[in-house]
């Protein structure tokens, strides 16, 4: 069965992408859950068309980036996130969490592909993130605390 992917599906593919997938699978995993629905051609014009929209988008925003990149570098961004006494936190940081708190503090709108993280962040503490936008590279200070 065709379907087109509306999230990331590991060992599948990306948002987006159309892709075969055993009838079963997409019927009784995949479109229930809301991860994809069935490409037809309608939908498929639909979604290159919302392809198209979000690629230029995330030029633009690519381009203002790369002119703003020195501003956001050696920069800190506080998140509060629940842990129990040891430091472990109770949901993993995602970089839509990051973006969100970068947005919130500093004022720099990110794409989340542009955030390298070297590690996925499960810890409280202070962690240092890559945003690489085109060949520029910044460090910006990621401090977690913990809550209860």
């Amino acid at each position: 069965m065709k379907v087109i992917l509306l999230k990331d599906v590991q060992k599948i593919g990306k948002k987006f992408d159309i892709k075969n997938v055993a009838d079963g699978f997409a019927l009784n995993s995949l479109i229930p859950t809301g991860k994809a629905k069935v490409a037809t051609d309608a939908e498929i014009k639909k979604v290159e068309a919302l392809k198209k929209v979000i690629e230029a988008e995330k030029k633009i925003q690519m381009d203002l980036l790369t002119k703003n990149i020195n501003e956001i570098n050696e920069k800190q961004v506080t998140i509060k996130a629940k842990a129990n006494s040891k430091g472990s936190l109770f949901a993993q940081l995602h970089t839509e969490d990051i973006v969100k708190a970068i947005k919130e503090s500093i004022g720099a709108d990110i794409h989340p592909d542009f955030i390298i993280l070297p590690k996925p962040i499960k810890e409280a503490g202070e962690h240092d993130l890559q945003v690489k936008v085109g060949d520029k590279k910044v460090t910006i200070k990621l401090i977690v605390e913990g809550t209860k």
